[in-house]
């Protein structure tokens, strides 16, 4: 299993805005699938864990009401602009590791493109479970980094630098089977595996480039540590990925999901 890095953990303590450029924006088309996928309807409870800025807090905002929703991030500036865009719902600064929740509190626990970066997926998996009602759903997803085209663009360009790494390690998650199997072994039951398709729309290439300079991410941390000259050799390289760079254009990608059911 991968072994969390301090560099990618700190890189979300980061605006709000800077995380919703280079990964919020699938959010408005993700969430709603997630949702739709752990069955989230009116007045159940529910917790959002590991909620950045709030792209899924809002989905489920809207399904089941502000005063039904609590969502938890180990980021400060996240949860501030969380509580900011979503007054009524309780925001909390805190770890999946360790929530801080009675037993059986929801009714269900999300969790959206987290577990990839949790310090221990596994503990993560298994306080989701433990603050979930019998007979309430845990659901998980993250990344299909094969089918993640921003993300391939990205470390195609890395990979014709001279020592360039050759594609972005894998994390828990990231692969077919690894949802399952945190859920299986937090002693969910009936647990299933789907994928989600989804998208986004940008303006231009720099509309695709700047975000991933904040240094935000495995992408962003990596292109952050570069000197001026490799920076600019990088970001020419990903431009020729594009076949017209300057018009709008639209990137897919998928995202690996797991729902279980906590046993009655």
């Amino acid at each position: 299993m991968t072994q969390p890095d301090p560099a990618i953990a700190g890189s979300f303590n980061a605006p709000a805005a800077g995380y919703d450029a280079l990964m919020g924006r699938y959010l408005p088309t993700l969430a709603p699938a997630f949702a739709d996928a752990a069955g989230i309807g009116p007045d159940q409870t529910v917790l959002d864990v590991g909620a950045g800025p709030g792209g899924l807090t809002t989905e489920l905002v809207a399904r089941t009401g502000a005063g039904n929703v609590t969502a938890i991030d180990p980021s400060e500036p996240f949860v501030q602009a969380c509580r900011d865009r979503h007054p009524g719902v309780d925001v909390r600064l805190g770890v999946a590791e360790h929530l801080p929740f009675g037993d059986g509190t929801f009714d269900a626990a999300l969790s959206c493109l987290v577990v990839g970066f949790m310090t221990d997926p596994a503990a993560g998996m298994a306080e989701m479970t433990r603050v979930t009602r019998p007979g309430g759903v845990v659901a998980t997803c993250f990344w299909d980094l094969a089918h993640m085209e921003m993300l391939r663009r990205f470390w195609a360009g890395v990979s014709e630098l001279a020592d360039g790494p050759r594609g972005e390690v894998p994390r828990p998650g990231s692969r077919e089977g690894d949802l399952p199997t945190l859920l299986t072994e937090a002693g969910l039951t009936d647990v299933r595996e789907l994928t989600l398709d989804t998208h986004a729309r940008y303006t231009n290439f720099e509309d695709w480039w700047n975000p991933l300079t904040l240094g935000i991410g495995p992408a962003g941390v990596y292109c952050r540590a570069l000197d001026d000259d490799q920076r600019r050799a990088l970001q020419d390289a990903c431009r020729t990925r594009f076949d017209r760079p300057d018009e709008p254009f639209t990137l897919t990608a998928r995202a690996w999901c797991a729902v279980g059911r906590r046993p009655d």
